[in-house]
């Protein structure tokens, strides 16, 4: 399970930041007087450095850093 998790936050950032980005490039709706893709764009910046964190917690919980 650990290694399913560590596989995901490791691809996730890049599979919304870049291969979904054309399939969520579109005005409408406006979230936060954003339209959708730069509001996409932000949260994915938000969200990258929390999926890194996961990476961090899952590898020293296995061991893989002094």
């Amino acid at each position: 399970m650990k290694k399913f998790l560590l596989i995901l936050f490791i691809v996730l950032p890049f599979l919304a930041q870049l291969a979904i980005l054309p399939f969520v490039n579109r005005i409408g709706p406006i979230i936060l007087g954003l339209p959708f893709l730069h509001f996409w764009l932000f949260l994915w910046i938000v969200l990258t450095p929390i999926c890194t964190l996961g990476i961090y917690h899952l590898q020293k919980s296995k061991g893989g850093l002094n």
